[in-house]
């Protein structure tokens, strides 16, 4: 029986339940064995060649797990290797323009504002002068977990997507860290690009900055509605104070709106009252739960109802002649430059005080402004500008720069191209008194020394006549008349005569000494300076009288107590009081402006109502009219002013205001003594403390028979004139008779070295005795009251109040010619300053 394995028929490959396979000669032959069933070896062929089912329908779109693990892997090293290259190639980009921009922000004296100027209403603090409460409070609303928490707080972030996308309302997942960098550093646009760049800057950020600089950072670029950028501003938008100055419950409103800052604005949607006070209390309500507050404060707490909301009035009114006055002050006083205070971001505290200030704006509306008229043409020229200065410090306290700086640019108040007139004519005589001029003669000058008053009286010089004969206020011949007469009347001839007897140039460094500044226009060593062309401004005008007022003391003025930038100082210049003249020459200075008021050109000062002394002065052809003056505790200057709208060429004042002709003693002193006495309501009223010596009497040679002792006018002869030449040049001239005083015995004055006198017993005549009180001098001048001139009198003797002189009806107050005056305009030596019209003081 043969054992071989049955043979099936047909192809070679196929087997049945008895077939057999040819064997496999590459394989070794197996192992002898036990016999396997039939079945078995068929299973396990079968087992060792499985064949994978072919996928179809739907399951051919669905992945395999093979497939999802690798695309899941692939997607992971994706998001590192993106992360890490973000993380290398985002770099923590500059501030924004927006984020850093600032308001500088000017202050009154007491630290309420006064304006801001800029753009954008910011202002930085540092964290330190942010009080804690209000810092808890917003991380209360914000992110009570700041401090312990990553930049990006994943979690959160999730949660606030689930709310939104489950309609419990759109919340934030960004962190405090994440705010920051898109206030400061980015946008608030809305796209996938800003996020990325926040998320890698955020992390960055938190590795490089402490966690209170991002805070800060987060506090001050922060927007809270009412165009506020940052907490401090917010505070005075909603408060009208500065943050450290906010209890918890306002702190609390202010985190509040952090969430909605202008549809939480009670005041502007009080619809939305009911979810401002949901979000307060759940912000106090978080305070409690962290421990920043407790639960007796909070229950005590009502809500804090902000102020209305102010329009933006930028630097309307007063705000933007101050804000530019303040920033020239700056710039002159090399404090800081233009173009650095143009970054913004400075606190200046001015010197100005808002009672006072109020007071000089309410003065001019009602001796100004108000008595002007649409139907006057005159009218629309006219223009106002004042300052007034404390005397014991050089504070400037109150400032008028015009009706309103958004309609008139040009600063009134510090603009220097206003002739000042016979408000110069102090300077003059302090100057005489403080060097102990002469006349021509060699007598003293005193408020009682007698100079001749003759209209268009040449003006006499050691050597001879000048040339230069000013005419008076219409044309008035006074005679023989004294230096306080002279005063009172504001007597062209004689200040003149008395400038070329002192010295040209002594009066220049006495007015430069008192405080008039050095580069003022038309401030020219010649006679004509006692007329006052030169164009000071009412600052610089009311700086030299305030030295006249501290008994000859001069402090530089100033119009900043203090200025800082993110809380930090910046140092100001050095203001040492120094002695300008002796305190006898500026308290006699002082005596005979007194007169002034109590009877001569300025007696509308009055209405002051405390002893005052001052000085009127028109300007040319009535284009500008002054009032200088000021009490033991306060100096002030105003000035009306003719400029045309629309072309700003100075316009003389005729009929402004109603008046035939402007003067100081109108308009400019009833101001100046509304102002004075609204500033100074409430304050002790003070006697001046004088030293003065008024001087010897002088006979009046028109009432004597002795010798005549005036000094020579002009007369027709040719031999007198000579007389008078070698008589002038016998007599010390003001710089001889001030050489021959120096080498004589000194004679200490006021209160010490620095006001030292000199004289000699030859150059000088006896002065009689020095008083301590208010001085009257040895004869007082007549009141003008007895001529029938009260307030506001014009200043020539025998006019009515802004008229032209009676005597004259009809004609025109400027009736002479150039030739009238006996000098052409081209004949003034180069470098003076051309004549006033005739008749100006």
């Amino acid at each position: 029986m043969s054992h071989e394995p049955p043979q099936n028929g047909g192809d070679p490959g196929q087997q049945g339940s008895g077939g057999w396979a040819p064997r496999d000669t590459s394989t070794p032959a197996a192992a002898p064995g036990p016999p396997q069933p039939e079945g078995a070896q068929d299973g396990r062929r079968r087992a060792k060649r499985p064949k994978r089912p072919k996928r179809t329908g739907w399951r051919r779109a669905v992945p395999t797990w093979r497939m999802t693990l690798a695309g899941f892997l692939f997607l992971a090293l994706l998001l590192v290797g993106g992360f890490i290259a973000g993380y290398q190639l985002v770099e923590i980009p500059a501030a924004n323009a927006s984020a850093t921009a600032q308001s500088n922000v000017y202050l009154y004296e007491d630290g309420t504002v006064i304006a801001r100027d800029g753009e954008i209403n910011r202002e930085n603090i540092p964290l330190r002068k942010i009080p804690r409460t209000i810092q808890h409070a917003v991380l209360a609303a914000e992110d009570r977990d700041f401090y312990s928490e990553n930049a990006i707080d994943i979690k959160a972030t999730l949660r606030a997507g689930w709310n939104t996308a489950t309609g419990k309302g759109r919340q934030g997942g960004s962190t405090i860290t994440q705010q920051y960098v898109k206030n400061y550093y980015l946008g608030q646009e809305q796209t996938l690009v800003r996020k990325a760049k926040e998320l890698f800057i955020s992390i960055k950020l938190d590795r490089e900055q402490s966690k209170d600089e991002i805070l800060e950072g987060y506090l001050n670029t922060s927007y809270f509605g009412r165009n506020a950028y940052g907490i401090q501003a917010a505070a005075h938008a909603y408060y009208g104070k500065d943050v450290d100055r906010l209890d918890a419950g306002e702190g609390a409103y202010l985190a509040s709106l952090l969430n909605a800052p202008s549809s939480y604005d009670v005041v502007a949607h009080p619809e939305n009252k009911s979810a401002v006070l949901a979000r307060w209390d759940y912000v106090l309500d978080g305070m409690v739960k962290q421990k920043w507050l407790t639960p007796a404060d909070r229950a005590a707490m009502a809500f804090p109802v902000p102020g209305k909301a102010k329009p933006a009035t930028a630097l309307s009114g007063q705000r933007g002649y101050v804000v530019q006055a303040v920033n020239d002050y700056l710039a002159a006083n090399r404090i800081i430059g233009e173009d650095t205070l143009a970054t913004g971001g400075y606190r200046i505290t001015t010197t100005l005080q808002k009672k006072k200030q109020r007071a000089l704006v309410e003065a001019v509306k009602d001796n100004v402004l108000t008595k002007t008229s649409k139907d006057r043409e005159a009218d629309r020229n006219v223009r106002a500008g004042g300052a007034s200065i404390d005397p014991a410090t050089g504070h400037v306290v109150a400032l008028y720069g015009g009706i309103d700086y958004t309609k008139q640019y040009v600063n009134n108040a510090t603009r220097r191209d206003y002739q000042v007139g016979s408000t110069f004519k102090p300077i003059v005589l302090a100057a005489a008194l403080a060097n102990g001029s002469t006349t021509q003669k060699g007598r003293a000058i005193t408020p009682n020394t007698r100079y001749d008053g003759t209209n268009e009286r040449t003006v006499r010089s050691a050597t001879g006549s000048t040339g230069y004969s000013p005419a008076n206020e219409d044309d008035v011949d006074y005679g023989s008349i004294t230096v306080r007469e002279a005063t009172d009347k504001s007597v062209n001839a004689v200040y003149a005569q008395m400038a070329q007897d002192v010295g040209p140039d002594e009066v220049k460094d006495t007015a430069i000494a008192l405080g008039i500044p050095r580069n003022t226009p038309d401030l020219t060593a010649s006679p004509s300076i006692a007329l006052g062309p030169a164009t000071a401004s009412a600052v610089d005008m009311a700086s030299a009288y305030a030295t006249l007022a501290d008994h000859g003391r001069q402090r530089p003025y100033t119009l900043v107590a203090k200025i800082s930038k993110n809380g930090n100082a910046l140092s100001l210049p050095a203001r040492t009081a120094r002695r300008a003249v002796s305190r006898e020459a500026a308290d006699t200075t002082t005596s005979v402006l007194r007169s002034v008021v109590d009877g001569g050109t300025g007696t509308a000062a009055q209405g002051a109502g405390r002893p005052a002394a001052g000085k009127t002065g028109t300007a040319e052809e009535d284009k500008a009219a002054w009032f200088a003056g000021y009490t033991p505790d306060l100096a002030t200057v105003i000035a009306v002013m003719g400029q045309d709208p629309e072309t700003g060429v100075q316009k003389p004042l005729y009929g402004a205001l109603g008046l035939a002709r402007m003067n100081g003693g109108g308009a400019p002193a009833q101001t100046w003594a509304a102002y004075t006495r609204a500033a100074l309501e409430g304050a002790e009223v003070r006697d001046f403390d004088l030293e003065a010596d008024e001087g010897p009497e002088e006979p009046d040679p028109d009432e004597s028979a002795g010798e005549e002792d005036t000094e020579d006018t002009e007369d027709t002869e040719d031999t007198q004139d000579t007389e008078d030449t070698q008589d002038a040049e016998k007599s010390p001239g003001p710089r001889a008779s001030r050489e021959a005083r120096e080498s004589g015995e000194a004679r200490e004055s006021g209160e010490g070295q620095d006001g030292t006198r000199t004289t000699t017993e030859s150059s000088r005549a006896p002065r009689g005795p020095r008083t301590a009180t208010p001085a009257g001098g040895a004869t007082p001048a007549p009141r003008r009251e007895a001529e029938g001139r009260g307030p506001g009198d014009h200043e020539n003797a025998g006019s009515e109040p802004g008229t032209p002189d009676d005597s004259r009806p009809g004609e025109d107050p400027y009736r002479h010619t150039e030739e009238d005056r006996g000098r052409q305009p081209e004949d003034h030596e180069p470098g003076e300053p051309a004549p006033l019209a005739p008749g100006r003081t």
